[in-house]
This record gives structure tokens, C-alpha cells and sequence, in this order.
């Protein structure tokens, strides 16, 4: 049996974040999106921070309003940003943690002890007709509390994996790899669609590509990095190829 196409979703935060570090509108996560939609991307995500440190309100707003493939709205679960959601009305939300003074998203939400917190705004965006994903780690306990709250999507961490292999620990990353597998399995048994994203390059697109529980990738930092070197067009267009490969 053929696997389920594989999307992909560009993320275009670090366009925003090398815009802010100089200030004014150079570069425009808005134009990269539409760049990116034009080599073959599915969708766009973008991550609107409690501090705005890279995405702002008016990029959100923009996305939503001139790109002509789906908007997922990364955010944290709190009042004002499902209140931003259900005002902007992107295609989907996924649910991140967040904590001010981290770098980046460094790992997955404690759904199974934030259950009641978190199945009311699952249900308020739900309610709006918003897609809901968790970004979650691959464990059970939080693959069975994302079912719980009624989330219909999550999606997997993949950052531990990706950094045991970059720090070349073989058994740590073979470790975080059967994490990977087993509950993706797990998931799709359970009914929920699963994603995954976060550290992903080339290689490691191509081969979590191979997984057919798996059905959508939302890839972004690796992606504006490259685009430095290669253009972003390019560099979308390489990891199409790459996800293609896996799925093969």
C-alpha cells in the first residue's frame, strides 16, 4: 500500500528575526512565504511569541491575509494568543511550550499534567473551526492526554533526535529514533494525524520521510540557513526532494 503524501510546512520565524535585528521591513517573512509556496511548499507556519522576538502581530495578519496555501499558527496555550487565533482564523494552531528566556522550543508540551488547562482552549479553537495540533515528545502518556483533550493532530519533536545525530551519540539518537517510530505508530493507531518538525535537515527530512505514519513536516530554521547559501527557493525546492526520497 502507497504511503499518505507527505506535506511540508515552511517556517518563516528567522526571516522575521534577521528583519528585527536591524529593524525596518528587510527582510519580509511575507515574501519569503509566498517564495517558498512558489518552490513547493505546503503550508507556512510561523510562531508568534509572547515577546514577538521574530514574528509580529502584522505578520500574522499579512500571512493570513496574502498567501494562498494554508497558515499554521505556532503559540503558546494562553487566553491572549487563542484569542489572536480565533480573531486571525489561520488554517491551524499548534500548541507549543514557552518560556521567555529559551533560545528555542526545547521541548514538547506536558499535555498529561496540563490536561484541564488545556482542553478548554483545545476545545475554544475547535470551536472556532481551527485545526489543533500539539507539539508533543513521542510518549505514550502524551500521545494518549493529546486524545484525551481531543487534540486531532500532534506533532512530534523531533529535536533530540536530531541533536544526538549532529553530536554523533549513536545510541542515543538510535534510542530517540524507536521513540520516534513507536509513537507515531502509536498515534495513527489512536486516530490522531501526525507531524513532525523541529531540527530537521536534508538527511534527517529524508529519513523520518520514510515513516507512513507520518503525513506532514514543518521545517524552518535549517531551511532560512541554507537559503543564505543557496537561495530559499533552491533550498525549499532540495528538501521537497529529500522528503520525496524518504517516502519512496
Amino acid at each position: 500500500m502507497a504511503s499518505p503524501a507527505l506535506r511540508l510546512g515552511v517556517n518563516v520565524d528567522h526571516v522575521a528575526t534577521i528583519r528585527n535585528a536591524r529593524g525596518g521591513r528587510h527582510p519580509d517573512p511575507v515574501r519569503a512565504a509566498k517564495m517558498a509556496i512558489a518552490a513547493g511548499a505546503d503550508g507556512i507556519t510561523a510562531h508568534l511569541r509572547e515577546d514577538r522576538r521574530h514574528i509580529r502581530d502584522e505578520d500574522i495578519a499579512r500571512l493570513k491575509a496574502e498567501i494562498a496555501r494554508p497558515l499554521n499558527l505556532e503559540m503558546a496555550a494562553t487566553d491572549e494568543m487563542v484569542d489572536i487565533a480565533i480573531a486571525t482564523r489561520p488554517h491551524a494552531t499548534c500548541l507549543v511550550p514557552e518560556r521567555r528566556e529559551e533560545r528555542t522550543t526545547e521541548g514538547g508540551l506536558d499535555v498529561a499534567g496540563q490536561h484541564d488547562a488545556l482542553a478548554s482552549k483545545v476545545a475554544r479553537l475547535r470551536e472556532a473551526g481551527i485545526r489543533v495540533s500539539l507539539f508533543i515528545a513521542a510518549e505514550p502518556r502524551q500521545i494518549q492526554a493529546a486524545v484525551a483533550i481531543g487534540a486531532p493532530v500532534i506533532e512530534i519533536h523531533t529535536g533530540a533526535w536530531c541533536d544526538a545525530l549532529a553530536d554523533h551519540r549513536a545510541s542515543a539518537a538510535q534510542a530517540e529514533w524507536q521513540r520516534i517510530c513507536h509513537g507515531a505508530q502509536l498515534a495513527r493507531r489512536l486516530g490522531l494525524e501526525v507531524h513532525a518538525g523541529h531540527g530537521l535537515d536534508f538527511e534527517t527530512a529524508e529519513a523520518i520521510a520514510a515513516l507512513p505514519e507520518i503525513v506532514e513536516l514543518n521545517i524552518g530554521h535549517f531551511l532560512i540557513g541554507e537559503g543564505v547559501f543557496s537561495g530559499l527557493a533552491d533550498a525549499v525546492k532540495a528538501m521537497r526532494e529529500a522528503m520525496q526520497r524518504g517516502r519512496a
